[in-house]
């Protein structure tokens, strides 16, 4: 397997990856939606605000997360992880699991001090997300199950607390999404 950032000029192969896997799992509507969400964020992706990590198996893409910054009042570097997708006849390999860590240790190395997602605990918890409450980082947009709300610290420091709700990436200003 490959692990590697992703680019704009990909944004068909990593658009179809994620509407084929969640219309799979959660129906054509779902599929359409994460097709959608996808499409925005790779045209948005900048090695700054949006990050894009896939996993190759052959040079078939297999596996696709996004990073997007969170931006707060105070001078902190948070990333959102979302969404993530593993072509349906990779699941339950470790596919998503290495590629999470990849993207994890690539922000590490930007400096990147906390990383929060919005998802399953029982899957996200494996590579070291724990719940977050909002009094400690609040979302962008209300959530409508506070229980997925995770995050991990990625220099060893306590996450901080962030008095402010924090500004994120067009595309996930819409609240379907939360």
């Amino acid at each position: 397997m490959i692990y590697r950032a992703f680019h704009s000029s990909q944004q068909a192969e990593v658009v179809g990856l994620f509407s084929s896997v969640f219309a799979a799992s959660e129906g054509e509507k779902e599929g359409a939606m994460l097709g959608h969400l996808t499409e925005q964020l790779s045209s948005l992706l900048d090695d700054e605000s949006v990050l894009g990590f896939a996993a190759y198996e052959d040079e078939t893409l297999v596996g696709a997360i996004f990073f997007s910054r969170l931006l707060f009042e105070a001078p902190v570097s948070v990333y959102m992880l979302s969404p993530v997708a593993v072509a349906t006849e990779q699941q339950c390999q470790g596919v998503g699991q290495a590629l999470i860590q990849f993207g994890l240790n690539a922000l590490k190395e930007r400096s990147v001090e906390v990383v929060i997602t919005y998802g399953d605990p029982a899957y996200y918890s494996k590579v070291g997300f724990e719940p977050l409450s909002e009094t400690v980082i609040q979302a962008p947009v209300k959530l409508s199950m506070p229980f997925g709300w995770q995050g991990q610290s990625l220099n060893g420091q306590p996450i901080p607390v962030m008095a402010d709700r924090p500004t994120c990436v067009e595309p996930f200003k819409d609240p379907a999404y939360w």
